[in-house]
């Protein structure tokens, strides 16, 4: 008996997983007028880029300032060698996914961002 196993490739995008994530905490969020956001970079040994990856979700505008401050402008931009960002909006809600891959002005070697932005500081 022969059997033929054959393995599937499992593709993962951050876009779908993003917009359910939004569509639940973040209209919950967005009504308190909070944005919370959370991020991990590292300094590409021997070059003087940096590896970002960061996620944010709070209120539609808002969104990115929970974002690592190194990030600024990045967003949607197409200045890094790799930038790979995506965006969901729904009603008052927004979430960010971002990927980065290059010079980031004020990224330190390590860095573990985590952030609460409240509506007063928005």
């Amino acid at each position: 008996m022969k059997t033929d196993h054959h393995r599937h490739g499992r593709h993962t995008h951050s876009g779908g997983g993003l917009f359910f994530l939004v569509l639940t905490l973040g209209l919950l969020i967005s009504r308190f007028k909070v944005s919370f956001g959370i991020g991990l970079s590292f300094r590409i040994p021997g070059t003087s880029r940096n590896f970002t990856l960061a996620w944010s979700l709070g209120a539609k505008g808002k969104a990115a300032a929970a974002l690592p401050p190194y990030t600024v402008g990045k967003v949607g931009g197409n200045q890094d060698f790799i930038n790979s960002s995506h965006t969901v909006t729904i009603g008052p809600a927004e979430g960010i996914a971002l990927a980065i891959v290059g010079e980031q002005e004020g990224a330190p070697p390590f860095d573990f961002h985590y952030a609460a932005v409240p509506a007063a500081d928005l």
